[in-house]
């Protein structure tokens, strides 16, 4: 399999039609571009919930059970609860 060398597209971030308005009308003022202003806010974002991220991080063991929980927002006890899930067979 060969890789190209052509630079990988970005897909456009969508944001509530509101939040556009704000991203664009600070961008203007601080003199900066949309994506350097999001990019920043993510990453602010991001170190601001950097212990929360962790916690998430460390439910998954690996299972399909503790991905699946993670995904849908629930604990293992409230997935199992509502029927669990099956691990799959090698």
């Amino acid at each position: 399999m060969t890789q190209s060398n052509a630079p990988r597209r970005q897909p456009p971030l969508n944001v509530d039609p509101a939040i556009d308005e704000l991203i664009t009308g600070g961008t203007t003022f601080l003199g900066m571009t949309n994506k350097d202003l999001v990019a920043g806010a993510g990453q602010f974002d991001l170190d601001a919930r950097r212990e929360e991220l962790r916690q998430r991080m460390r439910q998954l063991d690996g299972t399909r059970a503790s991905r699946v929980a993670l995904l849908a927002g629930l604990t293992r006890d409230e997935l199992e609860d509502v029927g669990g899930v099956a691990e799959w067979k090698a």
